[in-house]
């Protein structure tokens, strides 16, 4: 905007605790503070237009968290745990065939009995009416876009972005100034790579002394398929072709109700080939012969993408800060192997609310939660994360074979001695961003065209999610410097922006005078990849208005 100066104040609320992100940690937090204290005030900002609507998982789901916020929630009718899991496959894929891993091989927390086949999206919308209905406030279509601070710095709450921005940055007609939600405590539950938990580890140096924040993207699509395919409750992992043996990631396929199918495809950031693309790789995988018989007759219902946290352990940064905390994914507290996420997402939701309860019932606000910072490596969040926090790295330093092997014996041994291993705990080394290497170094990937049937391009994909932008506000993908990615970017490590986001937003197009780096913002999944893997971190990702973006359903 051309005049801040010339902006209408700020109107504000005030309440208890503001929580920012309406996913399982933050509407857990919402559920887990009403509980404690009925009288206190909540809110839980959502930037999609409603709960559930930005939410993309798998997802198998440990119900180890619903179990402790509501014990009762199996004798319901209604909730969305329909699926429980009936069986567990565990595939290595060859280029033309594959080879299934023996159960008892597997370490005991790979089992997944007693875990369930979930919409995460349908979970989160349970979770917001079990919220509404204990009093918290709900403001779907509100998107976070700045932290508030008091004069010695602490945090006390945070604005919602302006509304009716015009291309230019000016105010338009339907202008609307965004609200500022102010609160004793502010806990901020974005989920991965979340805008404002990336300004507050940057402001209180949250990830000093910690290893570098990991990230994989995660594409999903949801089928249904031939009755006569459908086997309720399967759920099969895989790991190998189509990816090489250096380059990290899986697969899922889950066998839901209504002879529906999700399938995704997880890819490690810290891949270096920039020809690399995970919507092309993922496309592949549907195409091998142990695969593409299930949707064959299926049909497409959905698609989106998402980047995951799997630093783990080493990478979790400083929780706590002056007014607030940060929980679920923007702590980083995805078990990697298991692919799972969401049970410490709800666990951390409790933990955080049960400090903050405490804090506002001694009389204290906008302090630092330390006792939350102190507790969480010696709770089951802590137990579950650290005997799996050498599979990631080993993945990464020893390639697919070598570090699958010696991350299943390392599990073994955190879960025989309960934590401890002979390897320690193996650091990360770069970023993801870091990892990527100059195109010199490689060959260009020349990737099958899409046959409409069983693969597809993005844009058809992205129909499917749908997403919507308004295309007359300003770019919510910011470029800092435009000379720097034409410099780097394309003529360094050619263009990688247009291989690893899943949604086509970025491209380079020829024009007289040169290449010209466009961006289709209205595109948007919101991902997060490009905020992560540009080699440059030239961009970065901020809010469009609330309640842009996808529409996810059933996902």
């Amino acid at each position: 905007m051309s005049e801040v100066t010339e902006l209408p104040e700020r109107e504000s609320m005030e309440f208890d605790v503001v929580i920012v992100g309406g996913g399982p940690a933050g509407l857990t937090a919402a559920i887990k503070l009403k509980q404690i204290n009925p009288e206190l005030s909540v809110v839980v900002l959502e930037k999609g237009g409603e709960v559930g609507a930005h939410i993309l998982s798998g997802a198998v789901v440990d119900p180890i968290g619903v179990d402790k916020l509501l014990p009762g929630w199996r004798d319901e009718e209604g909730h969305p745990f329909n699926t429980p899991v009936t069986a567990d496959h565990f595939l290595v894929l060859g280029h033309s065939g594959s080879v299934r891993l023996p159960n008892f091989a597997m370490p005991p927390l790979m089992n997944n009995h007693g875990n369930f086949i979930v919409s995460l999206g349908n979970v989160c919308r349970w979770l917001g009416t079990k919220a509404e209905e204990l009093g918290v406030e709900i403001y779907p279509g509100f998107a976070g876009s700045e932290v508030l601070y008091d004069d010695n710095g602490a945090v006390i709450g945070v604005a919602t972005g302006d509304m009716g921005i015009e291309k230019d940055g000016s105010p338009g007609p339907a202008y609307t100034r965004g609200m500022a939600l102010l609160g004793k405590y502010i806990l901020v539950a974005e989920g991965a790579r979340g805008s404002l938990a990336k300004q507050l580890i940057k402001k209180f140096k949250l990830d000093e002394g910690k290893e570098p924040a990991k990230f994989g993207i995660g594409l999903k699509e949801l089928w249904q398929v031939d009755p006569a395919k459908h086997k309720l409750g399967l759920v099969q992992h895989s790991f190998g072709w189509p990816l090489d043996m250096k380059t990290g990631g899986g697969s899922f396929l889950y066998h839901l109700e209504d002879n529906t199918v999700a399938v995704g495809f997880v890819m490690h950031l810290n891949y270096k080939n920039p020809y690399l693309s995970p919507f092309e790789e993922f496309q592949r995988f549907k195409t091998h012969p142990s695969i593409r018989g299930l949707f064959e007759g299926g049909k497409r219902l959905g698609y989106g993408a998402r980047a995951i946290t799997e630093g783990g352990w080493q990478s979790v940064p400083k929780l706590s800060f002056p007014g607030g905390a940060l929980l679920g994914c923007s702590a980083g507290f995805v078990n990697v192997p298991r692919i799972k996420g969401s049970h410490n997402a709800m666990l951390s939701g409790m933990l955080a609310a049960e400090h903050v309860a405490e804090a506002i019932a001694a009389g204290r606000a906008n302090d630092e939660l330390i006792a939350y910072e102190n507790a969480w490596r010696s709770s089951e969040i802590g137990k579950d994360l650290k005997r799996v926090r050498n599979v990631k790295p080993m993945w990464s330093k020893l390639g697919t074979i070598g570090g699958v092997m010696l991350g299943g014996l390392d599990m073994w041994l955190n879960t025989i001695f309960g934590g401890w291993s002979p390897f320690g705990t193996w650091k990360h080394g770069k970023t993801d961003a870091a990892s990527l290497e100059p195109a010199s170094k490689y060959t260009p990937i020349a990737y099958p065209k899409p046959d409409g049937v069983l693969t597809f391009d993005r844009l058809s994909s992205v129909f499917l999610s749908n997403t919507n932008h308004e295309e007359n506000e300003p770019v919510h993908l910011i470029v800092k410097d435009m000379g720097l990615q034409k410099s780097s970017e394309l003529e360094v490590y050619a263009g990688p922006s247009a291989r690893y986001c899943p949604a086509g937003v970025y491209e380079w197009v020829e024009e007289p005078n040169g290449s010209k780096f466009v961006i289709n913002a209205q595109n948007c999944v919101h991902c997060k990849t490009c905020d992560i893997k540009d080699p440059n971190q030239n961009i970065n990702w901020v809010p469009p208005q609330g309640g842009e973006g996808p529409v996810y359903q059933n996902m």
